[in-house]
């Protein structure tokens, strides 16, 4: 359909930017803010939750972990349930609403309990905050994922994550700076008025979906529905697709990786610094040097990047990294060494995988959008974590070099996931290999 959205300079730059085209630009610039504020507000108390964990105690952090997949496990077919039965266009801003009203929950629970009493209280604050941070991202990709299609995911996700990560520079920047003015309790404010805004923003970008369904080469689904089906279904699709099952098993590998670091990160600051602000805050400066670096690739090159060498470049490029950084832990086991692998870890994470990984649902129908993409960043997830966070345990009495061996293990067997399933979109995106092979829909 030709483009007859008059060009401005701000669709110009846009263009330049990320190919932006001009009937795109409303939307894409709302999928901005929207993961803007969700990031921002999540990672405004994410280094307080890392900072919790340490107050339960590190060498007890499996529990934590075990404790969120449990939860998680709960909220999963709860949350398919209510998006079952109440219209998409309704539930999804009070999945973000809700969010919000716990997190002030939180905070007259830490503002009211005495110091002593409060060990439990962060036990269950870390845990909260460990799954309601996955069912929120998820809801967005799955969100964007429903909006634009496959091709025009390719020039615009990249673009539009980097809007999360502002987010992820703003939360810790204020944690960073001011956590010693204001205290750890009232960034749970803060929080709590970004899952506001959020939740504002998702009628918003409806809007705009709708509209460029009718304009373009968008997914032609609409939010105007009730998904169906029971709250068990996401697990079913999931089973019943080997597309699927394959990005579960690649988002297990990467979450059992990411914990074995978290483990060995955990061990170090906790012997480097004695007060809950001080870990907080060394929290905080490792999570807004990653995202600072990860906002630059994302608005000018990770569109291209992808266009040019592909979703299968981008999804194996984490594997190569960190065999090379569990390498250098192995030989020197130190907070610079572990922090600056972090650092690198998630800057390639968020910068590129991340945004590649997400494209691999534009080629699924709506329900698997919403419910097994849902299982799949939730409970697949947290059992990575879970069982990772028990091995790594174990393996914590040897040392972080231990656990970097560990790694390494697991890196031999992401990598062949990663390029596999790389292919296997492709194919499909291409039309090599039947949309129904992956149940899904004519979307494009």
């Amino acid at each position: 359909m030709t483009d007859t959205v008059k060009e401005t300079a701000y669709t110009r730059l846009l263009k330049t930017l990320a190919k932006v085209e001009p009937r795109e630009a409303k939307a894409v610039t709302i999928s901005f803010i929207y993961f803007f504020f969700l990031m921002f507000g999540y990672f405004v108390v994410k280094p307080v939750r890392d900072a919790m964990g340490t107050v339960y105690g590190v060498e007890h952090l499996q529990e934590l972990f075990t404790g969120t997949f449990l939860v998680t496990f709960l909220v999963s077919p709860i949350y398919a349930f209510l998006a079952s039965r109440i219209k998409l266009s309704k539930f999804l801003p009070w999945v973000y609403g809700f969010i919000a009203v716990t997190m002030v929950v939180f905070f007259i629970l830490f503002t009211t309990v005495e110091q002593h009493q409060d060990r439990w209280i962060a036990a269950a604050f870390y845990v909260w905050v460990s799954t309601f941070n996955l069912l929120t991202i998820s809801v967005f990709w799955s969100f964007l994922a429903d909006t634009f299609s496959s091709s025009q995911a390719k020039r615009l996700f990249g673009f539009i994550a980097a809007g999360g990560t502002v987010g992820t520079i703003s939360g810790p920047a204020i944690g960073a700076l001011f956590v010693n003015i204001v205290g750890t309790n009232t960034l749970m404010l803060i929080s709590a008025a970004g899952f506001v805004v959020t939740a504002l923003l998702v009628n918003v970008l409806e809007k705009e979906k709708a509209k460029l369904a009718v304009a373009g080469d968008a997914q032609k689904t609409t939010l105007d529905r009730k998904l169906g089906g029971n709250p068990f279904a996401g697990f079913t699709l999931l089973f019943k697709s080997p597309y699927l099952l394959m990005i579960a098993l690649f988002i297990l590998l990467m979450t059992t990786i990411s914990t074995v670091i978290y483990f060995q990160l955990g061990d170090v600051i906790t012997k480097s610094f004695p007060s809950r602000e001080a870990r907080t805050q060394a929290y905080a400066v490792i999570d807004l040097a990653t995202n600072s670096l990860a906002v630059f690739i994302q608005l000018f090159g990770t569109g291209r990047i992808i266009q040019r060498f592909g979703v299968t470049a981008g999804l194996i490029l984490n594997p190569l990294i960190m065999v090379l950084a569990f390498l250098a832990v192995v030989f020197s086991p130190v907070l610079l060494v572990l922090g600056s692998i972090q650092v690198l870890r998630r800057f390639a994470e968020y910068a590129i995988a991340k945004p590649s990984r997400e494209m691999l649902f534009t080629v699924v129908d709506q329900e698997s959008k919403y419910k097994a993409k849902n299982v799949i960043d939730t409970v697949v997830y947290r059992f990575g974590d879970v069982t990772s966070a028990w091995l790594s345990a174990a393996v914590l009495p040897f040392g972080v070099t231990g656990l970097a061996v560990a790694g390494i293990v697991f890196c031999g067997l992401w990598f062949p996931i990663a390029y596999l399933l790389g292919k296997r979109y492709e194919n499909i995106s291409a039309g090599r290999v039947p949309m129904g092979a992956v149940q899904a829909a004519p979307a494009e």
